[in-house]
């Protein structure tokens, strides 16, 4: 039996019609089979087109229906793991034998046309982008998240191994909140967080059915967060994939993974099944990509050629500090700017990447006489933990992270679900490595005096040298003319003979600068690979950052979710309603709590304080059906936080089919995002600034350049102060028209144009809360602060994509996607944040199953490849000040060849994605992404 398969949703949306009694009744009989091994296919779905009438097949692939529809009658047959297959009926026939395959077969009067792009795709009003059981099975790319990157309008970041960022039309970020990621309707995100781990804390692999990746705003549909679009896996039911499925990967990077898969179901009496489970375990571990970029930092005001140092990218603690630039000082000689020794982020970060998953579900059919259409009780639980690097303002070590995840469930299918889920998760021995170098740099030697060792050693040893260079000025020749010998001086400095002096100068301060010294009460450098280093590195990372000086996190946050839904099918029938042949409506609502602990190590919840929040919302719509061409549909969503007001979600769609393979689409959608627990709660001390939430608002801080300024003139009219108002909900609108087309049956088109209006983005203010000595006028208290705000101005963006398959030949695929994004309005205001999106971006792919192949003169039947090319246009990424900088144009190419055993149910696979290693950034402060070439064995036995 084959274990590619497809989407769950495509077999499983099958309503029985058995309440109309008409005239006369037509009864067609048949039997399915697969078209390889002849065995009966037990539970395909039979479905007249158009109608919600069908049925079932036996244990043995036999099936009976009755109708009253008069010819000619189209089935539609589907069954888990095939292509649908659409069968025409002209007139009544004998028992019908049709073998289900990859591949178009004629029987007699009877037409079957495979339909390879699921109809639920072609006539959704949304851009949407799908990856099957089929498409993940195949994908050359590493695994099936990675293979996402792939798809048209996709935008795929890996800020290391275990951690990928996916995001569709701009505004990309580590910190992916503006994406909403489910899986069978579970929220997926990290509760302390506010969103996905990627798939780091997902399903496994050997479970996920498909996935579907809904492009766009998208809250009026799946609320609150669903901004720039949503990632919904489904998984496999145990009703329906039956067996035991077990792969063993290895690869680059010391690469190994495995999993196991085994899902059975037990029978009623009446040879229905009544209760199934599933338990999933799988593994993976791997060196992760080595975050290793030493050019300085982007815009900052040292370069690599400085000789007092520079703000290297992937060195933390070496930033450039306004208070040890001595450019021009007349009493440091050539000091100029000058930088700490920092510590590379392979010093301080556990780049073992390791992940566990584990996974059972039990699902409980409540009258399972109606097969597919019973209701279903489902009890689920998932546990994940492991360790990666997590890219948000800083790199972050996740280490040990612990999430687990409950479900309770009661579903029809297409007609009601009840769900109630409890996420929890536990941070384990994270922490972060950026405030680490701070915390060793300070253990050895505050700031201040490392600096005035530093000043003391120029003055005492450095600048009697400089004095004696020839060529230097003479200070008494220039009496009364500062300026010119400032001229004089910096020329003289500038010479490259003297810059030459300067680098051999400043190293050697920079070697007195890191010993201790007794007079300040300070040691020396805490060098890495020492057991000094390490001693005082595990003291510092498994303290916790608030209560006890560490850099380590404490997060114990839950959230609770509760949702309803309703559907009200098939108001109007066709044969009463005239022009009007459809009506479907629905109504939902859900509640959400989130409840947060972090001990005051991330957020303002220290002793007593409850930052406990709340959410829900409601929701209704429907679709309205004319001619079987125009559908119309309309939704609209009100949400209500706690902490801020209600809002409005709606949208509307137009969906026209002038022929079958054509549709015609127009739509208007709009999203809100919440602001984050971080957003409204946030209070992280970083050492040299405090980071915070803003859910009362800001008042009297002063500007950075303000403050400089000041400093240089002592004129308090440069004060510069301002106030920052309390954070709330961003918005989005966007308008969307699209076509799809089926060409000949083998060429599948869509292209999709959108416009956006954005608002209220979610960004940040850095400012300085100072109080100012009466006497002296200097600062007696100095704090900075990066305070949670939202954005003034509008802006725009607007995208055109295409995407087309061509199938020929029976067994191969060619296909290809554009993307294009663009941000219209250009602002100033430094809170919109960046696009960091690329402005152009292409696939191309070839694929081919199902192959003879002949080697050394032995036949090799059932083999495959997978062929993708990947170009990226260069742009600029902006995070963080430390993680901001241009990432170049980039290409990937990944391929993959995989050779099926029937006979022993394995599945060989030989792959790599970007098999050129063409080491590429693809976020600016992460690793060069390399080659990881792979080999699997899949073992997949489906049990009758």
């Amino acid at each position: 039996m084959k274990y590619l398969y497809k989407s769950l949703m495509l077999s499983i949306i099958l309503i029985f019609s058995s309440s109309c009694i008409i005239y006369a009744q037509t009864t067609i009989r048949g039997e399915i089979k697969d078209a390889a091994n002849k065995e009966g296919l037990t539970n395909a779905t039979v479905v007249i087109k158009g109608t919600t009438e069908g049925t079932v097949a036996d244990l043995e692939g036999n099936f009976e229906l009755s109708t009253a529809q008069k010819f000619p009658i189209t089935l539609v047959i589907s069954y888990v793991g095939y292509t649908d297959k659409e069968v025409i009926l002209n007139s009544v026939q004998p028992k019908l034998v049709i073998e289900l395959s990859e591949d178009a077969v004629t029987i007699d009067q009877v037409e079957i046309k495979g339909r390879r792009i699921s109809e639920k795709k072609v006539q959704s009003p949304l851009t949407m982008e799908t990856m099957d059981a089929i498409a993940i099975a195949e994908t050359p790319a590493a695994n099936f998240y990675d293979g996402l990157g792939s798809l048209k309008d996709v935008d795929l970041t890996a800020a290391s191994l275990g951690f990928k960022i996916i995001n569709t039309r701009g505004f990309n970020s580590t910190s992916p909140v503006r994406s909403l990621q489910i899986i069978d309707g579970v929220d997926n995100q990290s509760p302390g967080l506010n969103f996905s781990l990627g798939n780091f804390l997902g399903a496994s692999e050997l479970d996920v059915n498909g996935v579907t990746l809904i492009v766009g705003a998208s809250s009026a549909f799946y609320g609150p967060n669903a901004f720039n679009g949503v990632v919904s896996m489904q998984t496999k039911n145990p009703f329906l994939h039956k067996g035991l499925e077990a792969v063993v990967k290895g690869g680059e990077r010391s690469l190994f993974e495995a999993g196991l898969r085994w899902a059975d179901a037990v029978k009623n009496k009446a040879g229905k099944d009544v209760f199934a489970y599933k338990f999933n375990l799988s593994g993976f571990r791997a060196n992760d990509w080595v975050a290793d970029n030493y050019d300085p930092v982007f815009d900052t005001p040292s370069k690599a050629s400085n000789p007092g140092g520079y703000d290297a990218v992937n060195t933390y603690g070496d930033e450039y500090l306004i208070s040890n630039d001595f450019t021009g000082n007349f009493n440091l000689i050539g000091m100029g700017i000058i930088h700490r020794q920092g510590y590379k982020e392979s010093d301080l970060v556990d780049y073992d990447s390791e992940n566990l998953k584990a996974a059972t579900a039990f699902h409980l059919r409540l009258n399972p006489a109606k097969d597919f259409n019973s209701p279903e009780l489902v009890l689920g639980t998932n546990y994940s933990t492991g360790t990666t690097v997590y890219q948000g303002d800083n790199r972050y070590s996740l280490r040990d992270i612990q999430f687990f995840q409950h479900k309770i469930e009661l579903k029809q299918n297409e007609k009601y679900f009840l769900r109630f889920y409890v996420t929890h998760e536990d941070a384990g021995n994270s922490y972060d490595p950026y405030f680490t170098a701070l915390q060793l740099q300070n253990n050895a030697k505050e700031d201040i005096k490392w600096a005035s060792d530093y000043i003391n050693f120029w003055q005492t040893n450095i600048n009697p040298r400089v004095r004696k260079i020839e060529g230097y000025p003479n200070p008494i020749d220039y009496i009364g003319r500062p300026n010119e010998f400032r001229t004089e001086q910096n020329a003289f400095l500038g010479n490259s003979r003297v810059q030459d002096s300067l680098a051999l100068y400043h190293s050697l301060a920079q070697l007195q600068v890191v010993k201790g010294n007794p007079l300040f009460q300070s040691v020396d450098f805490f060098e890495p690979g020492t057991a000094r280093f390490q001693q005082e590195f595990n003291s510092i990372t498994s303290r916790l950052g608030y209560s006890e000086g560490g850099t380590r996190f404490f997060d114990r946050s839950a959230l609770y979710h509760t949702h309803g839904e309703y559907k009200f099918n098939d108001l109007v029938k066709p044969e009463k309603g005239g022009s009007i042949t459809d009506l479907d409506l629905l109504v939902g609502a859900n509640f959400r709590l989130y409840t947060p602990n972090s001990k005051g190590s991330l957020l303002l919840d220290t002793g007593d304080v409850n930052i406990n929040t709340y959410e829900y919302g409601i929701y209704g719509g429907g679709t309205l059906e004319l001619d079987k061409r125009l559908k119309i549909s309309g939704s609209i969503r009100l949400d209500k936080n706690q902490n801020f007001n209600y809002l409005l979600s709606p949208a509307a769609s137009l969906v026209y089919s002038p022929t079958r393979d054509q549709v015609l689409r127009f739509s208007f959608s709009s999203a809100i995002r919440n602001p984050t627990l971080a957003d409204q709660y946030l209070f992280y001390n970083v050492g040299r600034a405090i980071l915070i939430g803003n859910l009362n608002g800001f008042n009297d801080l002063l500007t950075i350049e303000s403050l400089r300024e000041y400093l240089n003139t002592r004129d308090q009219t440069k004060l510069s102060y301002f106030d920052v108002a309390p954070i709330r909900p961003e918005q989005v609108r966007t308008i969307e028209a699209g076509y799809r087309n089926t060409f000949f049956d083998k060429i599948y088109v869509d292209a999709t144009y959108y416009y956006s209006f954005y608002q209220d983005f979610i960004g940040y203010n850095i400012g300085v809360d100072a109080a100012f000595d009466q006497l002296t006028g200097l600062p007696s208290r100095v704090q900075a602060y990066r305070v949670a705000a939202n954005a003034k101005d509008r802006v725009t963006t607007q995208g055109f994509s295409i995407g087309s398959s061509y199938y020929f030949g029976q067994n191969y695929v060619l296909n290809g996607n554009y993307s294009f994004n663009q941000l219209n309005s250009v602002s100033d205001d430094p809170i919109i944040p960046a696009f960091n999106t690329p402005k152009h971006k292409y696939n191309l792919g070839f694929s081919g199953r199902d192959l003879a192949v002949k080697f050394l003169g032995l036949n090799f039947p059932d083999f495959g490849f997978n062929i993708n090319y990947k170009w990226i246009e260069g742009f600029v990424f902006e995070g963080s000040p430390q993680f901001t900088g241009i990432i170049p144009s980039y290409s990937m190419l990944d391929a993959q060849m995989n050779w099926q055993v029937k006979k022993i149910n394995t599945t060989f696979k030989l792959g790599a994605s970007n098999i050129l290693n063409n080491l590429t950034f693809q976020t600016y402060g992460g690793p060069r992404i390399g080659r990881l070439a792979y080999l699997s064995l899949l073992y997949d036995w489906n049990k009758k």
